[in-house]
């Protein structure tokens, strides 16, 4: 099978790539430019430029029966757009529907869209999110998100092309950035952290279940036309996340209680709300439909995940 991957150097294009060249597969690495440091392991690449409704993917396409599109304007904490909305859907939205009516045209059979958790929403009160419930996005990002789909789902009906959309939580692994590294550091730090009373659920998925589910999304007939949620199963809270992330560091845990209610108010004096909402709020996701119809489970644990993800910080600080 020949597949495109767009977005193959990121974090989890990278996994994917490997993924595929070990099953056999002819992998052709769509990403923005050529960086040598950067190249996607072993698979053959192509710079396609900026994703936006005028890219020319007439010759990364060339053969490919399958696409899986990672490549986004993702979500950041620090937005620097003086329209975000706008620049989200040129490239989440325009650029996606756009890369799918050029992948129908080369006769591609099946694309595979990575859209996000956040489609469904920010956060979880009783239930868990399923692909059941009602869009709900609440940020430019997701709104560009759940556009895409239903540009998607257009397309599909317009040309045949089948497509399957997969939204994921936070993804972990080797080479993740942001708030997630940031608790890996402190904890390795031995940094004491007032999550004890953490008494949240967050569903989390990492990166070789996401790439295991995102390989079964391609290939198994079931999957046309479906949406998925995906996660390694059973959420944690914060505070146990803490936990096992410290015994995968070999650390002690060093997690103490504060109360909830005031960590809350005073970051919402310090315009922090948000961050604080991520460590203390829920989001549970139901991935209970890809097991069902495609017989997926996910190959690691949430402990063997954050072990790969511990090997893989010590060996940058090392």
């Amino acid at each position: 099978m020949k597949v495109m991957v767009t977005g193959a150097n990121g974090f989890v294009g990278k996994s994917l790539c490997a993924a595929l060249l070990g099953k056999g597969d002819c992998v052709l690495g769509a990403i923005r430019r050529v960086v040598p440091d950067e190249q996607p392991g072993t698979a053959d690449y192509i710079p396609v430029g900026e994703i936006c409704p005028a890219t020319d993917w007439s010759a990364a396409l060339n053969g490919v029966e399958v696409v899986i599109h990672l490549a986004a304007r993702v979500h950041v904490m620090h937005e620097t757009a003086s329209d975000p909305l706008t620049e989200f859907r040129k490239v989440n939205t325009e650029g996606t529907a756009h890369l799918a009516r050029s992948a129908a045209a080369s006769g591609v059979k099946r694309l595979v869209y990575v859209s996000s958790i956040k489609v469904n929403g920010e956060q979880t009160t009783a239930a868990p999110y399923s692909e059941h419930d009602p869009a709900s996005p609440q940020d430019p990002y997701g709104v560009s998100k759940w556009e895409a789909e239903q540009a998607l789902q257009r397309v599909g009906k317009e040309t045949g092309l089948e497509i399957v959309i997969v939204r994921p939580p936070l993804v972990y692994g080797p080479g993740v950035k942001g708030n997630f590294i940031s608790l890996f550091a402190a904890i390795d730090k031995g940094i004491p952290l007032p999550l004890a009373g953490a008494n949240n659920a967050r569903s989390l998925v990492y990166v070789g279940n996401l790439v295991d589910a995102l390989i079964a999304c391609a290939t198994h007939p079931d999957a046309a036309g479906q949406t998925y949620l995906v996660s390694d199963g059973a959420a944690v809270s914060t505070a146990e996340l803490a936990k096992e992330i410290a015994a995968a560091l070999q650390r002690k845990d060093r997690t103490f209680y504060f109360p909830p209610a005031v960590l809350r108010a005073m970051a919402a004096l310090l315009g922090k709300s948000a961050q604080v909402d991520r460590l203390f709020g829920s989001l549970r996701i139901d991935s209970q439909k890809i097991r069902d119809e495609l017989g997926w489970t996910p190959p690691y644990t949430l402990q063997q995940g954050l072990r790969e993800t511990a090997s893989w910080y010590r060996s940058l600080h090392s």
